[in-house]
């Protein structure tokens, strides 16, 4: 019997490195105070998104390196005590925290959030991003120290006992969680596309997360996750992450994803290039992959990549051609959507009211075939 696919998650995006109209200049339009991130949440709350990703930084990764930068945890701790329904996908970086410390941390916060948290696990970093706060590990072993690292909240949020890890990077002794976690606890999220990244997904992700790719290379790592959740015995769900330009006509949105680059500062262009350089990261180097004018297919558009870390790729359209292309990757097995897009107030309204709407239509049609 074929498997029952689940109601397809729509997830938004808190920017904390700053957001604005424009992209890639040396300080963001809008800074991300907590006041902004919390009206970006709110918008997100009252649209119906499932969820909001929240991502982990060293520096700023979207304008300067030295602009201001919302810390995660301290900036989703408050964001999450102002809403009430959507949930929080925290991206998360082992070796900074005490296992111990940080299965409390998670614990208190699933509490006061009422169990509206989850845990975007992330190995990996790009070139000289641990290194600023005094993480040498190389790249190989921050895999083996994140499947610990799972291993022991798991074990941690079973029961509220004393509890004992003997593992080659993580051992506790006599550690305690109390209270846990709320009705099971935060799932966990993993990416990344390299063979040790996809192993690691297969033993311990609730969900694969990918970065968007074109549709052949997402139905590839697919594959290659399937068969690492198979052979771990484990029941394999998928996500992935994408911008979103959208306009009511084909040209408005090109001509819209032209002029989000229109200000980039040349200092942040070189940061960015100096930083992907010679990068461990498999899924950083496809998403700055170099192609003419920066279109990777009809409808995708790396040009993001040129001032961001992480996903720089966007779905480029309109509304129907965008929905179309979100069909088409839930037909390889997507189930959750986390997309943005600039600025994230104003295009988070746009993309509910113009978007999800017409892709839920088009999947519940493929549903009734």
């Amino acid at each position: 019997m074929a498997k029952t696919r689940p109601e397809p998650k729509f997830d938004w995006f808190i920017p904390i490195d700053g957001d604005g109209a424009h992209i890639g200049t040396v300080h963001a339009e809008r800074p991300p105070t907590f006041e902004y991130l919390r009206q970006v949440v709110e918008t997100a709350e009252r649209n119906g998104f499932y969820s909001l990703l929240i991502p982990t930084r060293f520096a700023n990764g979207l304008f300067e390196e030295q602009a201001p930068l919302a810390e995660t945890w301290t900036t989703v701790t408050a964001l999450a005590a102002v809403t009430s329904k959507i949930r929080f996908l925290i991206a998360i970086r082992p070796g900074f925290i005490s296992p111990g410390l940080f299965a409390q941390m998670a614990a208190t916060l699933d509490q006061i959030s009422g169990g509206r948290i989850d845990l975007n696990v992330v190995p990996g970093g790009i070139q000289g991003d641990f290194e600023r706060f005094g993480e040498t590990s190389d790249h190989a072993n921050r895999y083996e120290r994140a499947e610990e690292f799972i291993a022991a909240l798991r074990t941690l949020w079973q029961k509220p006992d004393p509890v004992d890890f003997d593992g080659q990077f993580i051992n506790l002794r006599g550690a305690l969680v109390s209270p846990g976690v709320v009705n099971g606890g935060p799932k966990f999220y993993l990416g990344g596309a390299s063979d040790r990244a996809l192993d690691l997904a297969g033993k311990q992700s609730d969900v694969y997360l990918a970065w968007i790719l074109p549709q052949e290379q997402i139905a590839a790592h697919i594959d290659r996750a399937n068969a690492k959740f198979e052979k771990a015995g484990r029941e394999a769900s998928y996500g992935i992450r994408t911008h979103i330009i959208v306009r009511d006509s084909e040209t408005e949105a090109w001509d819209a994803a032209e002029d989000l680059l229109s200000r980039a500062a040349s200092v942040v262009r070189d940061q960015r290039s100096s930083a992907f350089a010679g990068t461990a990261m498999v899924g950083q180097r496809a998403q700055a992959r170099v192609v003419e004018d920066h279109r990777l297919g009809a409808h995708l558009w790396n040009g993001i990549s040129t001032v961001r870390v992480n996903c720089g790729t966007a779905i480029v359209g309109t509304p129907e051609q965008v929905a179309n292309e979100l069909l088409d990757y839930w037909n390889l097995g997507i189930d959750e959507f986390i997309l943005s897009g600039f600025p994230h107030v104003e295009e988070c309204d746009r993309v509910a009211q113009s978007l999800i709407p017409l892709v839920k239509e088009m999947i519940e049609s493929h549903r009734a075939a």
